[in-house]
């Protein structure tokens, strides 16, 4: 197996898990390191790529966006909230260095407007198990 594969390949597998842990605790962003699986995946195997976007996971987080469609209103806003508490930490831990909060001001101000404005809001899926 060429070592650019098997790379690709461990960064499926650290992105999957770590995904996994995001989706149950609310402090990690499943979104990114979903991202990361998706691109490992897709790059290391076909079968894995396969399977990755067969699963519920991925449905869930990344499908719609992926198809090009957006994001739904309560994912944006689940992104947009785990990052601002991520950044404001690193914005909070910077207090002796002013440029590197200049600079996190900027990518957290990018961060919410593309969210805001570059990505699609779709409605919420219905829930069918009421019929």
């Amino acid at each position: 197996m060429p070592v650019r594969k098997l790379l690709y390949l461990t960064l499926g597998f650290v992105g999957l898990a770590l995904g996994a842990v995001g989706a149950v605790l609310p402090l990690l962003p499943a979104f990114p390191f979903l991202l990361l699986a998706a691109y490992g995946f897709g790059k290391s195997s076909a079968r894995l790529d396969r399977w990755f976007k067969g699963t519920r996971l991925y449905r869930e987080n990344l499908a719609d966006l992926a198809a090009g469609r957006g994001l739904t209103r309560k994912a944006k806003i689940r992104i947009m909230v785990t990052v601002t508490i991520l950044m404001a930490a690193g914005f909070i831990a910077m207090h002796a260095v002013a440029v590197g909060r200049i600079v996190l001001a900027f990518v957290w101000v990018g961060h919410i407007f593309y969210f805001l404005f570059g990505v699609r809001t779709l409605p919420e899926k219905e829930d069918k198990t009421d019929e």
